[in-house]
């Protein structure tokens, strides 16, 4: 019974944790037309409509959600990415992080 009451408590522990993995970044104002060159530039999927626009990424060269820009004019954007990663700029936010040499 402690081992099953142990297991739930981990279970939900993680399950509540998941979502912190990804991080809110917050970057430069880009425009549309900037980041609908850049999305195109990392093979991604641009999406804009009347307030937002936004381009999303698989992080590996594709289109997908694993790496997200969402934007509203004059305001700075947003990136949603993955683990640790610190991205600077609109780019580094869509494509896969490159390795350092250690």
């Amino acid at each position: 019974m402690r081992k099953s009451t142990a297991l739930l408590v981990l279970i939900g522990t993680l399950a509540v944790s998941g979502p912190s993995l990804a991080r809110d970044i917050h970057l430069q104002k880009t425009s549309a037309a900037e980041l609908k060159q850049t999305c195109a530039k990392v093979g991604g999927s641009f999406s804009q409509g009347p307030q937002r626009y936004g381009c999303g990424t698989d992080c590996k060269g594709g289109p997908g959600t694993a790496c997200v820009v969402t934007c509203e004019a004059d305001r700075r954007c947003i990136a949603q990415v993955m683990g640790g990663r610190r991205p600077h700029n609109v780019l580094q936010a869509l494509q896969k992080p490159t390795r350092h040499r250690r």
